[in-house]
């Protein structure tokens, strides 16, 4: 972009000084020729003010006319255009020195000569157009030929008064001049650089017009010769075809001589759209001719409405006409008449939904035959009504639109009205129809050429056409062929092919093309049709196929849109999905890839290929379902694998804590009964006592007993932890969370805040050391994620809370540690997780948790947010529960 613009400049900039160039030269040529005239004129003056030095004056001013034809002589030759700017100055210089001349020989700066000089400075100005610099340094020397003159004049010294207001005035008139050439100057610039980029414009527009020119030739002449040869293969196509429907249609079965029609029926549909174009490039190219036919309207426009009643009724609309008595026998061009009459209704037809009306009116008004084709269909938008005439143009062109076509129609039928001197006129309103008004000329046919035509038609009737006229047949046959596709059925829910096979799902809303699909594939599938993209969507997550061809364009929702939607749900995101589209360029078949599509089939497709496919999708998709399957085995074996681990482990760990425990008590009971002994000792001994140290003896042996006690619950609890029992029972909660608090008595000590909002007699139906060991893994986990925070203000705390609903109790039990992050959430139960170092911990306590409230015929949660709290809610049974353990 830079180096264009530096281009564009570096050009604006050389076109400029030529430009400049030749404007120079050609005004240097005009004040040369002015002052060619006007030098010796001023003798009339010089007659008047200078009698005496008339004649004297006289020969200045021819000499300086001379000189100036020299200078103007000098312009012409190579060196006078090279340097063109010395030619000017001396244009200036020469009338300056002789007008400065004659003042000095006059009365110097009284000398009302002076004012020459100042024509000279406007002729600098409007005249020769110098650039600011030059006007400068001329208007410079013309003041400094003035002061010379003044200095060297003859006689008496004129007051210096005079000399400064002639001064004055020649500067400012020069200072004028000079600023009004720096503006004019950019000026002319800026307008010259504006032309030079609108002729540049104009010319590159003229060479894009050109090649736009020689492009629409080359499409025309493209679309001519194309449409001529592919004529020949069609026509070879729908002989044989006519041959079979006619000679061997009986030896076939149902499915075949529906293949055949299909075949025929689209071979037809491909002859009118290639005729159509054929139509429109001789349109374009001035190549088409007007017949003057003469035409019997009635009868005419009942062989037409004939001719498409099998689509009226497929379509389920009716179609009412209406002949004034006064239109009968017409010159009018036969061929086109009918192309107009029966685009317009079929295009009619297209947008009439079931059950509605299209009317078509022959009248005449005025001095014209009027034709009205109305319908009671969807309308046109207010917007689009002046595009509805233009080539291959459509109100809705989006892939995933609901009537299908060309975009050639209309347009083929206001080319054909206009080139025989007529207009089409179109009325519409959205939801209540449309009306086309074609109106041509008026041209009644004499009764000698009725009768010409009525004699043409009997000598017509013969035993066997000739080729050419069986080729004008099979075009006519085409021309009434429908443009339109009757909108498919939408499919029952009877599936086609075999009931055990593998589901295929294929949606197209083309009938023929579904009818062919399924023809191919029935014999090896099971069939799910579908007819545009919301039935596709709806019938998978239904019937959940092994596979799904979608069709690219289609009404309500394209393939695309279809395959992203099928991607998004679980159900489906499986399927594999082949898209078949006529389009083969690379931005088509990535979009289609993007979209989720597995693979994808550009039309015409042959069944060979279309099978391959279609095996080599559901091996591969049936290898990924068994993969799957098998990774869900192993993955529920390795489940089941840690499981086992995790109660083996958990099995030793209590076995050995039973043990350590056993030895621990025996120990510990010991010299506690010699302690208590010693207690009850000292306690007789009280009397022995001095009176005044009796109360801190009784202080003293209350402790020493408190302690003790704690001492003898603390044993006595671990003797039921390491020998547990299996019965559950109704337990008070507050002495559980108690003995859970006095095994972690040592770890609170470091300032923990530990608050327990518990009923005194709230009792749950569990295991009572299943249930205190929940508590001592929570409790612990708590104190653990103390040690990774750093408190202000509010230290350490933890709050254990209940609340009875219904059958069921809830505990929470609240900390406020570091808190759980996000991605652990939902992985704290599984066994062997931990986030902590190794050596510190092996991952099953909060599984172990989990496994207990299962048990127990409860639950297990947790909430937490990092840095703030962590949150388990533990839910329990008030009463026996079927599920407890």
């Amino acid at each position: 972009m830079i180096e264009q613009s530096q281009t564009f400049q570096a050009e604006l900039h050389d076109a400029f000084l030529n430009y400049q160039r030749e404007t120079r030269i050609h005004n240097t040529k005009v004040g040369c020729w002015l002052a060619f005239v006007l030098m010796p004129a001023g003798s009339v003056l010089d007659y008047f003010v200078y009698p005496g030095s008339f004649f004297h004056f006289f020969k200045l001013r021819l000499l300086c006319s001379f000189l100036i034809l020299l200078d103007r002589v000098f312009l012409e030759t190579p060196w006078g255009k090279k340097y063109f700017n010395l030619p000017g100055f001396i244009l200036v210089f020469l009338p300056t020195f002789f007008i400065s001349w004659m003042i000095g020989a006059t009365q110097g700066a009284a000398s009302p000569y002076y004012a020459g000089l100042n024509l000279v400075l406007l002729a600098l100005g409007f005249v020769l157009h110098f650039t600011f610099i030059e006007n400068l340094m001329a208007g410079v020397m013309v003041i400094i030929n003035y002061a010379l003159a003044c200095w060297v004049q003859r006689g008496p010294a004129p007051e210096f008064a005079v000399f400064f207001n002639n001064l004055y005035f020649l500067v400012l008139t020069d200072i004028f001049i000079v600023t009004g050439s720096y503006f004019s100057h950019r000026l002319m610039k800026r307008e010259f650089a504006a032309r030079f980029e609108l002729d540049r414009n104009r010319q590159q527009l003229e060479e894009s017009n050109r090649k736009l020119v020689e492009l629409d030739q080359m499409k025309s002449r493209f679309f001519a010769n194309i449409s001529h040869e592919l004529r020949t293969p069609l026509t070879l196509l729908i002989s044989p075809l006519e041959t079979l429907q006619r000679e061997k249609a009986h030896l076939m079965d149902e499915e075949s001589r529906g293949i055949l029609r299909m075949m025929s029926n689209n071979a037809m549909r491909l002859l009118k759209l290639i005729n159509d174009l054929l139509d429109l490039v001789k349109l374009e190219s001035g190549r088409m001719e007007i017949k003057k036919d003469v035409v019997h309207m009635p009868e005419m426009v009942s062989g037409l409405v004939q001719s498409i009643q099998n689509t009226t009724r497929d379509k389920r609309v009716r179609l009412s006409t209406l002949v004034e008595s006064e239109v009968d026998w017409l010159v009018l061009d036969r061929d086109k008449l009918e192309k107009i009459i029966l685009n317009l209704l079929f295009n009619a037809l297209k947008f009439t939904p079931a059950g509605g009306l299209v009317e078509l009116t022959v009248q005449k008004v005025d001095n014209q035959l009027v034709m009205k084709v109305k319908d009671t269909g969807m309308g046109i938008e207010e917007e689009n009504i002046p595009f509805i005439f233009d080539r291959f143009w459509q109100a809705d062109s989006n892939s995933n639109r609901k009537y299908q076509g060309t975009g050639i129609g209309l347009a083929l039928v206001k080319e054909l009205v206009e080139v025989q001197g007529g207009v089409v006129e179109v009325e519409s309103r959205v939801s209540r129809g449309t009306t086309m008004t074609i109106r041509l000329p008026y041209m009644k046919a004499h009764h000698s050429q009725i009768f010409e035509e009525q004699k043409g038609l009997v000598e017509e009737i013969k035993p066997e056409a000739e080729p050419d006229e069986w080729l004008a047949k099979l075009y006519r046959r085409a021309e009434l062929f429908p443009t339109l596709v009757s909108p498919p059925n939408t499919p029952s829910l009877d599936h086609y092919g075999h009931r055990r096979a593998l589901k295929l799902l294929v949606a197209d809303d083309e009938p023929d093309m579904l009818r062919f699909l399924k023809s191919q594939l029935k014999k090896h599938y099971e069939i799910i049709e579908a007819v545009d993209g919301n039935q596709a969507v709806a019938k998978a997550k239904q019937f959940l196929p092994d596979l799904m061809l979608l069709d690219m364009m289609m009404p309500e929702r394209d393939g695309i849109a279809a395959c992203r939607e099928l991607k998004e749900i679980t159900s489906t995101q499986a399927i594999p999905i082949i898209l078949l589209t006529a389009r083969a360029d690379d931005a088509t078949k990535l979009e289609a890839l993007n979209a989720g599509a597995n693979d994808f089939l550009t039309k015409p497709f042959s069944t060979t290929e279309l099978h391959v496919r279609i095996k080599n999708l559901l091996d591969t998709h049936r290898a990924q379902a068994e993969l799957i399957r098998q990774n869900q085995r192993l993955e529920a074996a390795l489940e089941q694998l840690k499981e086992t681990e995790a109660t083996l482990v958990q099995t030793e760990k209590m076995s050995a804590l039973g043990r350590m425990s056993a030895g621990m008590i025996h120990e510990i009971n010991n010299p506690l009964n010699y302690a208590l002994a010693a207690l009850a000792l000292l306690k007789n001994m009280r009397e022995k006592w001095p009176e005044a140290e009796r109360p801190k003896l009784d202080d003293l042996v209350a402790d020493m007993q408190e302690g003790m006690k704690r001492v003898k619950n603390i044993v006595s609890d671990l003797r039921g932890f390491s020998h547990p029992g299996h019965a559950a029972d109704l337990v008070p909660l507050e002495d559980v969370i108690a003995v859970a608090l006095r095994f972690l008595g040592q770890e609170t000590k470091n300032g923990t805040r530990i608050e327990v909002r518990v009923p005194p007699d709230l009792k749950i139906f569990a295991v009572k050391n299943n249930l205190i060991h929940v508590f001592v893994n929570l409790l612990q986990n708590s104190i653990d994620a103390f040690k990774g925070k750093q408190f202000n203000g509010e230290g350490p705390a933890i709050l254990i809370r209940s609340e009875t609903d219904r059958e069921m109790v809830k505990v929470w039990v609240r900390d406020n540690g570091t808190g759980i992050p996000p991605e652990y959430l939902n992985k704290v139960f599984d066994p062997f997780f931990t986030t902590k170092d190794v050596g510190q911990g092996m991952g099953l306590g909060l599984n172990i948790c989990y496994r207990v409230m299962k048990e127990q015929g409860g639950n297990i949660s947790v909430q937490s947010e990092p840095g703030q709290f962590t949150e388990f809610l533990l839910e329990l049974p008030l009463k026996p529960n079927e599920k407890a353990g």
